[in-house]
């Protein structure tokens, strides 16, 4: 599988996190297409809270991934699912306020 979220154009990832969804869109532009280590540390994260929501949960999630964009929709979430969306969010949080320049959480 791959979640690259590089878009050619785009200088900024965006990032929403609702009830039912989490949206990721954009390219962070914070070094060159293979070596930005922002558009990296986001695209693991969304890769990583995909396969643990299906490898260690019974929840059923739905997901896009294209690049330049992760959108992820779920109905009602277990406690284990609703600690990893939780976990995923910190861990973007921290991204964001590292590099305010190029990741938004909306």
């Amino acid at each position: 599988m791959s979640f690259g979220i590089a878009q050619e154009g785009s200088t900024m990832i965006t990032m929403s996190i609702r009830k039912n969804s989490i949206h990721v869109h954009g390219h962070a532009g914070a070094g060159p297409p293979g070596q930005d280590i922002v558009c990296a540390s986001v695209s693991i994260l969304a890769q990583n809270l995909i396969s643990s929501i299906e490898d260690l949960t019974e929840d059923k999630i739905t997901y896009s991934v294209s690049p330049g964009m992760v959108d992820i929709d779920y109905r009602e979430l277990s406690e284990a699912s609703k600690l990893l969306v939780d976990s995923f969010f910190l861990g973007i949080c921290g991204i964001a306020n590292s590099y305010p320049e190029y990741v938004r959480v909306q």
